[in-house]
């Protein structure tokens, strides 16, 4: 990451940038030193914040009742069976709970995104540390582990419509949005995040737009390197991206403005990540002798940032860092790269926003989609807590400032990926 800079505003501590760099690769070291021990980031549910936002959400119960279930089965076949039916079933409950259907169990505001975060840790933490009577190695449990992020996030429910025409007899578009986990937990335990919440609030819905209804189906992803090094992100897109009218991938920016990041680039920062471990090296992908420093949005960047989409501003950004061709040192470059150049940091700056949007977009121009598959990235503003509840030793979990907040910018991040459709539907046309 670099160091932040005043144009991100006091409060980036988002994906788009961090504090100075580690030069290394370094994570924390486990706690308890079993094999099976629970990871830095479900260490933090020990937290009295963590185990309020639970309660308060009807999600208490989520991972006992896994875990009871887990101790039922007498199989890798059953635990498997359990992992992918719980871990679905998480994920429908908070989308759910966020879209108004079924109860909201408990007095936390419906659109909060954190509830999901914090009973999908409490079921990896059961799971990891789970001994069973039968034998479990540990690439079975390594398998389960994986079976349960991905249906937990979205990953394996993404229901795209096929051959479907409304009665204007227009085909209903496709779009394919992601986003992401909380992170700096360490700075504020409390802290949501607005393309999670984006995430939950828009997928599965239509909404209706001047090319006709659009079907947003979505996933969330987590803060973390090693998973976007294990192939996360193309698993999870690569069956998706030939079948859909636009895609983006969105994560929380800089204070009170959404971003639409022009190019992203092919280097990783070294901002920890939610277990605390650094990375500092070029975006690690298959096939890197053919790996491009940069990547570019084929959004309609025009179009959005002209629209009136909502009450923050929208900018295209342009801006990148880079080591000039023949150069050694790093220089910003308001208008973009210049040929040759060996990047540093995209529009987004050198986190996992950053790389999300690389991988989207990489994997776009492999499969051969660039002149015709409209995708990109959007940063959203920083999700603020209400005046008067900035101190995360003393502040509530929640206000009326932040519920605005956020549903502010998921109102407003609808109404952009409505505006990108229809200048995407006109453009073709």
């Amino acid at each position: 990451m670099r160091p932040i800079r005043v144009r991100i505003g006091v409060l980036g501590l988002a994906l788009v940038a961090g504090l100075a760099a580690p030069t290394a690769a370094t994570a924390a070291p486990e706690a308890g030193g079993g094999a099976h021990a629970p990871t830095v980031e479900e260490r933090r549910l020990d937290g009295e914040v963590p185990r309020e936002i639970l309660r308060r959400s009807g999600f208490a119960a989520v991972a006992p009742a896994f875990a009871r279930g887990l101790g039922r089965a007498d199989s890798y076949r059953e635990a498997r069976a359990v992992v992918e039916r719980e871990g679905a079933a998480l994920w429908r409950r908070a989308v759910d709970r966020v879209q108004g259907r079924g109860p909201a169990r408990g007095d936390l505001s419906r659109d909060d995104d954190r509830p999901l975060y914090w009973a999908r840790l409490g079921m990896t933490r059961e799971l990891r540390t789970w001994e069973p009577g039968f034998g479990l190695s540990e690439r079975q449990r390594a398998a389960l582990l994986t079976e349960l992020e991905r249906t937990s996030r979205g990953q394996t429910d993404l229901r795209l419509p096929r051959g479907h025409d409304d009665r204007h007899g227009k085909g209903v578009k496709r779009v394919l949005l992601t986003g992401f986990d909380p992170f700096t937990l360490d700075r504020d335990i409390r802290i949501s995040n607005p393309s999670g919440a984006v995430a939950l609030a828009l997928d599965g819905t239509v909404i209706d737009t001047a090319d006709g209804p659009a079907r947003v189906e979505t996933a969330v992803f987590p803060v973390r390197w090693a998973d976007f090094a294990e192939g996360t992100v193309e698993r999870a897109l690569r069956p998706y991206l030939p079948e859909v009218d636009l895609f983006t991938t969105v994560s929380q920016g800089r204070v009170g403005r959404f971003d639409v990041e022009r190019t992203n680039g092919a280097w990783r920062g070294g901002f920890p990540d939610n277990d605390n471990v650094s990375r500092t090296e070029t975006v690690p992908v298959a096939d890197p002798a053919s790996q491009p420093q940069w990547t570019t949005t084929t959004l309609p960047y025009a179009a959005i940032t002209t629209a009136d989409t909502g009450r923050f501003p929208v900018y295209d950004n342009t801006s990148v860092t880079e080591i000039p061709a023949g150069g050694d040192e790093p220089v910003v470059r308001p208008d973009g790269p210049t040929p040759g150049s060996t990047a540093r940091e995209g529009g987004g700056g050198n986190y996992l926003s950053n790389e999300i949007a690389y991988r989207a977009t990489l994997l776009r121009d492999r499969l051969g989609l660039h002149g015709t598959l409209p995708g990109g990235h959007v940063h959203t503003p920083v999700l603020q807590f209400g005046a008067g509840n900035t101190d995360p030793a003393t502040g509530a979990v929640t206000d009326p400032g932040f519920v605005r907040n956020r549903l502010d910018i998921v109102a407003q991040t609808r109404a952009i990926v409505g505006v990108a459709v229809s200048a995407a539907g006109a453009d073709r046309d």
